[in-house]
């Protein structure tokens, strides 16, 4: 099934559109016209009556006894019965084809119009009543007149003004339908060009860009599709640079390992089989962690770790924390600074806050030149952790967090994913992270206001 077209949508609407608007207008007209050609018709059906009426009041003032002369009834198209009280009726020759029953007893001093059907085709009639002047004064004997007209010929004229009301449109709806497709398509020709221009653009061509059309509609969709392109550029940069981190750090590890195994095979050390076996397993850890650390942070991206909430005593739980990373710090010669107060307790999950305090920690250890003093400042509504950073930029603030990025030289251990894990669980538990460069030093700011109770 093909798929709707725009020109033909757009066709559809403006005929519909013309078709609404000429149509109404017209039928409009037709009525409007209707009206007023009934109300002409009237007006000289009444104006021959009226006629008619002054004859017979002529005629009879001057005492004749005579019908009006048949001049005034149009050669046959025209009838009338005249009725007054105390004189016999007087009719037309030939008489009226159809006569209303009772209709004198309807006539009266205002003009009545009626239409009426008869095998011999349609007539309009009108019927009053007015004052003999023949009698004494004031005059008392009241006439009957029933005036009646074909209107075939007045009918063929309506219906031929219909006709030409309703062939305008017509014709101006099919020569729509002709020329509104091509006119549409001719106006659509920018959107046509800019698909093509579409066609050359995608992740072979990085960096390529829609220039401006020059037209309001089109430019909107243009800078749109620019920024969608940016942010794809950017997320193929990221994947490219995390298939390239994990491709190294595979590799690095399994090489360690291979190396190994090939050196001690040629060339024995003379080290004994727990020693040998005790490096293989930490470059097997390493690798483990790093696996696993891929594992959970795709399972955090795409939220299937959902948090387990619960009651959690912060200070003996963030001491537990400290003291893991005493040994290590110690090692390098740092001290672990810590102040403040922390709350007494905290409504999250132990284990994703372990995962964002411990990475936190571990990488501010791991990173902080020797000697240097790691701050660790706590709050009630969250903590700082902080460590020298002299080779650290405010550009490099934007990409902590990325999957397998560093500053510095690998360390052992530490694969580039720690902040990456951190910012996912922090994401998972609604807490807030960011980093802040402030004097040479780099801090870690968690805020859990959004985790308590």
């Amino acid at each position: 099934m093909k798929p709707p077209s725009l020109a033909a949508r757009i066709t559809l609407l403006l005929v519909a559109t013309s078709l609404a608007v000429l149509g109404g207008g017209a039928l409009v007209m037709d009525l409007r016209i209707d009206q007023a050609m009934e109300a002409r018709f009237r007006e000289n059906l009444l104006t021959q009556a009226q006629a008619l009426t002054t004859v017979v009041e002529v005629e009879q003032a001057a005492g004749a006894a005579r019908a009006p002369p048949s001049l005034l009834v149009d050669e046959g198209r025209a009838w009338y019965e005249l009725r007054c009280e105390g004189l016999p009726p007087q009719r037309s020759s030939p008489p009226p084809p159809t006569v209303p029953d009772d209709w004198p007893r309807a006539a009266d001093g205002t003009p009545r119009f009626a239409n009426l059907r008869h095998a011999r085709g349609p007539f309009a009639a009108v019927m009053f009543s007015f004052q003999d002047p023949s009698v004494s004064h004031p005059p008392t004997r009241r006439c009957a007149l029933l005036f009646m007209q074909d209107r075939r010929s007045f009918d063929r004229l309506l219906i031929t003004l219909d006709w030409i009301l309703a062939l305008g449109p017509a014709l101006a709806l099919l020569v729509a339908l002709a020329a509104v497709p091509l006119i549409v398509r001719r106006g659509l020709a920018p959107v046509r060009a800019l698909v093509e221009r579409m066609r050359d653009i995608g992740p072979h061509a990085p960096g390529e860009r829609l220039t401006a059309s020059g037209m309001r509609e089109l430019d909107p969709l243009v800078a749109r599709f620019n920024d969608v392109l940016v942010r794809m550029d950017e997320g193929l940069a990221r994947e490219r640079q995390f298939a390239s981190g994990l491709a190294h750090e595979t590799r690095t590890r399994l090489a360690e390992l291979r190396a190994l195994a090939e050196v001690e095979a040629r060339y024995p050390s003379g080290r004994g089989l727990p020693q040998i076996l005790g490096e293989i397993g930490q470059i097997g850890a390493e690798l483990e962690a790093t696996v696993s650390a891929l594992l959970l942070l795709t399972r955090l991206k795409s939220g299937l770790e959902q948090p387990q909430r619960q009651p959690l005593g912060f200070r003996p739980w963030l001491e537990r924390q400290l003291q893991r990373q005493r040994a290590p710090a110690s090692q390098r010669g740092l001290t672990l600074a810590v102040d403040g107060t922390p709350p007494a307790n905290l409504h999250t999950d132990p284990a994703l806050l372990e995962v964002v305090l411990g990475n936190l920690l571990g990488n501010a250890c791991a990173y902080a030149p020797s000697g240097d003093t790691v701050q660790v400042r706590l709050g009630a509504d969250g903590l700082r952790i902080g460590n020298a950073a002299p080779g650290l930029e405010p550009a490099d603030l934007a990409r902590l967090g990325q999957r397998f990025w560093r500053k510095q030289p690998p360390h052992a251990g530490h694969a580039g994913l720690g902040l990456a894990l951190a910012h996912a669980a922090a994401e998972a538990l609604g807490m807030g992270l960011r980093f802040e460069l402030e004097g040479g030093r780099v801090y870690a700011v968690l805020a859990w206001s959004l985790a308590e109770p």
